[in-house]
């Protein structure tokens, strides 16, 4: 049960820090910082191909490059978590992949909600700044009770989201409560979005933790990485809670 409290981001646990031996150069927080900036980069890059792509007089070609990526992210993923002394090169792969999602599914919501994505970028920055600024400020703290309560919050959002996929995949159904734009549609989201910022928090804490462990220098792709895992989670949540808003 500790090591569970340490974080909800299974990529961020202070077991993944602790089990890091240094070999030479340890891990800074501005090192991780320079890093995730420059695996927005890559996000931007291969997003700003598929937006493109999407708004060709062949949108449909867009589809084979976010499936390849939504499969090829997860699996990247999997091996960054497992081999994070490789997260150097995994998490730019990762952050590559999941880019050519991320520009597909914003252009097809953009469609839809003309301005939506501009709107839903703005928010997931203005979200994690105001998070990272109540962390420092020490406003919100990763206390053990804190991380309890955020850890059953996102446990629950997975299992829910899991069952709905099995019905969907198996059952050709949905939980229609979940995409509605009632109030309790907009509710649920407004609740996801929250319980996605308050994991920046725990995101934040456990980076500091891994710098002030003395982790290796390749840890600071890690820790990148498992923040950028949070963040594209918030922005299709963004994007999910502002479609809602505007269908009413």
């Amino acid at each position: 049960m500790a090591d569970l409290l340490r974080s909800t981001n299974p990529v961020l646990k202070e077991s993944a820090f602790a089990g890091a031996i240094p070999t030479g150069e340890t891990m800074t927080i501005q090192g991780t910082v320079n890093k995730t900036g420059l695996l927005l980069l890559f996000v931007v890059a291969t997003a700003a191909w598929t937006w493109g792509l999407s708004h060709s007089p062949t949108p449909e070609a867009v589809y084979p490059w976010m499936f390849g990526g939504a499969i090829g992210g997860f699996v990247v993923a999997l091996v960054t978590i497992f081999k994070k002394e490789w997260s150097p090169i995994s998490a730019p792969i990762y952050a590559l992949l999941e880019g050519l999602v991320l520009g597909g599914i914003s252009a097809i919501f953009n469609r839809a909600y003309p301005g939506i994505a501009v709107q839903a970028i703005s928010l997931t920055f203005g979200v994690m700044f105001v998070m990272l600024l109540a962390y420092k400020m020490r406003i919100v703290q990763a206390t053990r009770g804190f991380k309890l309560g955020v850890i059953a919050a996102t446990g629950g959002i997975a299992i829910v989201y899991a069952i709905n996929m099995v019905m969907s995949l198996f059952f050709h159904t949905q939980m229609s409560f979940l995409n509605a734009s009632t109030p309790l549609g907009i509710g649920i989201s407004l609740f996801v979005v929250i319980i996605a910022s308050l994991n920046l928090i725990i995101d934040f804490d456990m980076i500091e933790t891994g710098a002030r462990m003395g982790a290796p220098k390749y840890m600071e792709w890690y820790g990148a990485f498992g923040l950028m895992v949070t963040l594209i989670w918030l922005y299709m949540e963004m994007l999910r809670l502002l479609s809602k808003v505007r269908r009413r």
